[in-house]
């Protein structure tokens, strides 16, 4: 597990398989790609559970206006095929990264020992990162709960 990057600091660099949005095909991106523009990269454990969906719900039915200040991208261990049955069943309006191997939740240090039912597991946290047009971190919304994620980030941005 490693440290996650702070406010103020260079966002880590990542490179990902992403699926959605304007990536009609699975496309290799990088945290490069995105430079000069606000991104946001949340975090969420698991595609087409109920609170990963709610959270993406409503990234979706707040998309005109969100869309607008930052570029999105959903960030799960997940494979390709699971995020692009996500992306059609809700009509999500983003890309998702497929990130398997955790190297992108590890660099940012999402990904954690989690305990469910009084057995520990590795797993991803919630987070959310807002990456400014230099690279660099302007916010993190930790551990934000679904419902509270998308007016959390509507302020920010």
């Amino acid at each position: 597990m490693s440290q996650a990057p702070q406010v103020g600091t260079q966002a880590p660099g990542f490179t990902a398989e992403v699926i959605g949005g304007s990536y009609e095909a699975v496309t290799r991106v990088s945290l490069a790609d995105f430079k000069g523009e606000t991104l946001v990269l949340y975090f969420y454990p698991k595609d087409d559970t109920p609170g990963c969906t709610k959270q993406a719900c409503a990234l979706r039915d707040g998309w005109s206006d969100i869309s607008a200040k930052a570029r999105i991208l959903g960030v799960s261990i997940d494979p390709i095929k699971s995020h692009q049955k996500f992306i059609t069943k809700y009509s999500l309006p983003f890309p998702i990264l497929s990130d398997p191997d955790h190297q992108v939740a590890e660099a940012y240090g999402v990904w954690v020992e989690k305990s469910m039912y009084g057995k520990t597991y590795m797993g991803v946290e919630r987070t959310t990162f807002v990456i400014g047009k230099d690279g660099k971190i302007k916010a993190i919304l930790p551990k934000v709960k679904p419902d509270e994620h998308f007016a959390k980030l509507q302020a920010l941005l």
